[in-house]
């Protein structure tokens, strides 16, 4: 009976093989796969053009392997992203799209033909881990907005698995989350032995070059220095286990910079991400320029594992042969703790458009996570100095045009916003309907408001973590603006 029940299970690999050779290059064998996920962290390594360090190991990992330069996450922050990448869906499709949501009593289920990633590698024969890195192996972290079950994770690194046995990893990296923490900082910059010169830093325009925030982005990009480093580490394990080449390792992050117009926002600094993958039987040093989402990066991974994709899974697998390119990208912003906002965009090669559904609201609501960073605490002081210009001062408008569209040939900074421009309106037209169809034939669950029950339970549970007087006033706030319909 054993017997037979191997060669059966050989041969549902071997259907399964039949049915994605023509929609991947499979290597002999099932790879191992390995997710490197980095928090808040922009695109800045050398193969992406940063000239200010240098990322050796990360670049080197992009030499090896395919680079997508425009890659895209789904949402710009934390847990609405992770939600999405662990199940190849949009969050919006599956409820998770509240920041930190499904926390108190009432809790979020995923629908029942959702299933995780690391489920569909384990019911495939896989181990499956979630680990974090800094400064050793430990829990990593999920941040997932609804409810799941742990066991669909056998630990939090490979080495217990049997012997022979593929693996599906994820490593969480502390990434951009290193410069807010005095402590960490200091033993990054000791370990790199150098400190990022900022007096010569380039800043985007939108940033006023005083002191502070030149300290902050040097700090910024010491992060990005001592992760290239975590990767290297990494890579040299998988190299001396002698598994290197038996592994496919995809490396991104969970959003952009954590900055003012970055994390929680829907311009490119917060949700333009890297996005690399390097392995066995894919092509070396191949640069993509075509869109794609984070969430692809679960189709991928399943097909290179010779796993069928599940039917309703959104991701789309961007390295399977004659994959037909996306013509747009996605993302979405809502709650951000206790917070609430409502954004949707839609971003071409050229245009982006964004749709504030909020607009009698500030882009910089209060929200006690971001204002209490030292890049925003920095840009607000220089506001108060008058020290920044009227595009540096577009942040603090205390109200929002309810369309925003960028010409990103022309304004890769998004900050001359065309929306009221005549000459452009039938664009303008065009990516308000393919944002409207995309919210329907997704189901984009934010079309209907957060029951304030739901929120009133997971702020219970978030004052209960952080007891604040500050988000308690904000939580105040959110309610009468609602009230006031503003």
């Amino acid at each position: 009976m054993k017997r037979i029940s191997t060669l059966v299970t050989l041969l549902h690999f071997v259907l399964i093989a039949v049915a994605h050779s023509a929609d991947t290059p499979a290597p002999a064998s099932r790879p191992n796969i390995l997710w490197l996920i980095a928090e808040d962290m922009s695109p800045h390594f050398g193969c992406y053009g940063e000239k200010s360090i240098e990322t050796p190991n990360i670049d080197s990992l992009a030499a090896s392997g395919v680079l997508f330069e425009r890659a895209f996450v789904t949402g710009p922050i934390c847990s609405p992203s992770r939600s999405a990448m662990i199940t190849g869906m949009y969050q919006t499709s599956i409820g998770a799209h509240h920041h930190r949501s499904g926390v108190g009593v009432e809790r979020i289920k995923l629908p029942a033909d959702v299933e995780l990633v690391p489920r569909l590698f384990q019911q495939a024969g896989y181990y499956t881990s979630n680990g974090g890195y800094y400064p050793a192996v430990r829990k990593g972290k999920t941040d997932y907005n609804f409810e799941y079950d742990e066991s669909c994770y056998d630990g939090i690194d490979w080495k217990t698995r049997k012997p022979g046995q593929p693996f599906f990893a994820q490593i969480q990296l502390f990434g951009g989350k290193i410069r807010d923490v005095p402590k960490q900082l200091a033993d990054a910059r000791a370990q790199l032995g150098s400190v990022t010169a900022k007096d010569d830093l380039p800043l985007p325009p939108y940033y006023p070059r005083t002191p502070a925030i030149l300290e902050d982005w040097a700090a910024t990009l010491d992060a990005v220095r001592i992760t290239d480093r975590h990767v290297g580490e990494i890579l040299e394990r998988l190299r001396s286990e002698g598994i290197l080449d038996d592994t496919v390792v995809f490396f991104i992050t969970d959003h952009g910079v954590s900055h003012a117009r970055g994390k929680q926002f829907l311009y490119d600094e917060g949700t333009h991400i890297p996005f690399i993958v390097s392995g066995p039987a894919l092509p070396r040093g191949q640069r993509r320029h075509d869109l794609v989402e984070h969430i692809d990066m679960a189709a991928a991974s399943l097909a290179l594992a010779v796993i069928a994709k599940p039917q309703t899974m959104q991701a789309r697998n961007v390295l399977a042969t004659g994959y037909e390119p996306r013509d747009a990208v996605f993302s979405a912003r809502d709650r951000a703790d206790e917070t609430v906002d409502h954004i949707r965009s839609v971003r071409t090669e050229r245009w982006k458009y964004i749709r504030n559904f909020f607009p009698n609201r500030p882009y910089l609501q209060p929200n006690n996570y971001k204002d209490n960073k030292p890049c925003l605490i920095a840009l607000r002081a220089a506001e108060a100095a008058g020290l920044v210009d009227d595009i540096q001062r577009l942040i603090f408008a205390t109200t929002r045009p309810p369309e925003e569209l960028y010409d990103l040939a022309a304004d890769p900074w998004e900050v001359r916003n065309l929306a009221d421009d005549p000459s452009r309106g039938e664009i303008l037209r065009g990516l308000r309907s393919k944002l409207q169809v995309w919210m329907e034939q997704t189901d984009d669950k934010g079309r209907t408001p957060e029951p304030e029950v739901r929120y009133d339970s997971d702020m219970a549970a978030y004052q209960g973590r952080k007891p604040n007087p500050e988000i308690a006033k904000n939580i105040a706030l959110m309610k009468q603006w609602v009230r006031e319909g503003r």
